[in-house]
């Protein structure tokens, strides 16, 4: 009986040990509250109990959807596509990201004049400049901004 709770223990704890990582992901991996290393894409042993996965950021992309009422009494509705290129830059900041984005983005569009119609396009790309000169140092990129003004 000791021999088999023994087989069973010894079973779920490699079970624990073996972490997946699919394409096209990375896992943040800590110990002890600091990151240890990054798990690339494969099959990793890790010590269950100790190590933790802090972020689970996939590098195919992002989708961040905003709407905010800006001062000229208009509205804007955005859509920022964006992505990580170094994930060990973008750890560091990977739960702010959103925030980051979201800031910067209705910054920008606060420092911008009233827009007409046609000059939209050029305002996304002015935006994804001001963003990406932002993001660029912690390893992100936007890569599209779609803006919608009400």
């Amino acid at each position: 009986m000791i021999a088999l709770l023994t087989a069973v223990f010894c079973l779920a704890l490699l079970a624990g040990a073996v972490r997946r990582v699919p394409d096209g992901q990375v896992l943040s991996l800590y110990r002890g509250g600091k990151r240890r290393r990054l798990l690339q894409p494969g099959v990793h042993f890790v010590l269950p109990g100790l190590d933790r996965v802090g972020h689970r950021i996939d590098l195919a992309g992002q989708v961040l959807h905003f709407r905010e009422p800006l001062a000229s009494a208009r509205d804007v509705r955005g859509t920022v596509y964006w992505q990580v290129l170094e994930p060990e830059r973008a750890d560091a900041v990977f739960d702010q990201a959103e925030q980051l984005i979201r800031g910067g983005a209705l910054d920008a569009l606060k420092d911008e004049p009233a827009v007409a119609q046609e000059n939209r396009r050029d305002l996304g790309g002015r935006l994804k400049q001001r963003l990406n000169t932002a993001l660029r140092e912690r390893g992100m990129m936007v890569t599209r901004v779609d803006l919608d003004f009400a």
